[in-house]
């Protein structure tokens, strides 16, 4: 590590108190801090190479100074195949909820099917377009989103950018975390009230899928939907069923766990101690509700790859109080997305 060149780089915006070099790191006090230098600083030591992280220390401020991660490059041939491998999943698993059979095409199951997948891809996409967004208003490397086909319920795990850089303030890691599930929320709304209009009512039948409505389902149902007797369901419409699954991704993403987004928004207010401590509640969240897998593939994660949060390179600033404003009404949309798992009649 070239300690002399940095430390000039470092002096050009703080003043220095003392340096050190120890067998595995690197790090200098300073006596002063100035948010807008730190993200100069950050800007010009990532030219080079390097990542510094500032803290408080004691009545000054300490900065780590890393080697900065290396990166491949980005391939958009594969967010484009994956994608196009999504709309197949997510039509095929539409065509199925529409009552299609494998054996002889349905054209009515198919057109539904295509009308489901439209929707829950509009979701998804929403929500990691707003995260890719809100990274490059960051200056933060991300890639275009990978969509996941995979044979499930929903035909798809969702989706995922790739954060290609470090994040410079508290600021720019809730909004990181917060902009995708406010917006895939936003257009959640409209795709439930749609497919409440087209779903019907009709008896019961054993074997088939249960879906305990959230409170946001609760709400859009009340002014869409009959009232339902006693051995009768609500045969939700395939748009209606894309809203639900838009609303778990939302509950899911905002539980504040590890990286996930409810995690970002977590570890920009609390330190890395108590974000630990409410990332376990929200696993055994997850678990009380049924999202037994979801919650054994977290936990997995955070034991095996990331058992603690980093968190942002400036760990001095804190956030504004639009922000706080912001995160208070984010847990009221984690509050009416709460759900239960499904489960089959009997």
């Amino acid at each position: 590590m070239e300690t002399d060149f940095i430390e000039d780089y470092v002096s050009k915006y703080f003043s220095i108190k003392s340096t050190h070099l120890e067998e595995k790191a690197f790090y200098l006090i300073v006596w002063d801090y100035n948010r807008d230098k730190f993200v100069q600083l950050v800007e010009d030591l990532d030219k080079i190479g390097y990542l510094p992280f500032i803290d408080e220390y004691e009545d000054n401020y300490k900065i780590n100074i890393v080697n900065k991660p290396k990166h491949g490059e980005s391939r958009t041939h594969i967010n484009v195949i994956l994608f196009i491998a999504t709309i197949f999943s997510t039509v095929f698993v539409g065509y199925l909820f529409a009552g299609g059979n494998i054996t002889h095409l349905s054209e009515e199951s198919l057109i539904q099917g295509i009308f489901f997948s439209i929707a829950l891809l509009a979701i998804i996409g929403t929500h990691e377009t707003a995260h890719y967004l809100n990274a490059n208003k960051h200056n933060i490397k991300a890639t275009l989103p990978y969509f996941i086909p995979a044979p499930t319920l929903t035909g798809t795990f969702g989706a995922i950018i790739n954060i290609k850089s470090a994040i410079p303030t508290k600021d720019a890691l809730f909004d990181l975390g917060v902009s995708g599930p406010i917006a895939g929320f936003i257009v959640t709304i409209p795709v439930l009230i749609i497919g409440f209009n087209l779903s019907h009512v009709a008896p019961l039948q054993p074997g088939s899928y249960v879906f305990e409505p959230p409170l946001l389902m609760q709400l859009i149902m009340y002014f869409t939907t009959p009232p339902i007797p006693s051995g009768y369901e609500l045969y939700v419409h395939p748009i209606a069923f894309a809203g639900w699954v838009g609303i778990i991704v939302t509950m899911l993403n905002l539980m504040p766990i590890a990286s996930l987004d409810g995690g970002h928004i977590s570890r920009s207010i609390f330190n890395g101690k108590i974000h630990q401590y409410i990332s376990l509640a929200g696993i055994i969240v997850m678990f009380a509700l049924g999202w037994y897998a979801m919650a054994v593939i977290t936990a997995g994660f955070i034991i095996f790859f990331a058992r603690n949060h980093p968190g942002a390179l400036d760990n001095v600033s804190k956030l504004s109080r639009n922000r706080k404003i912001i995160a208070i009404l984010t847990l009221a949309i984690f509050i009416l997305c709460l759900a239960p798992a499904p489960y089959i009649s009997h």
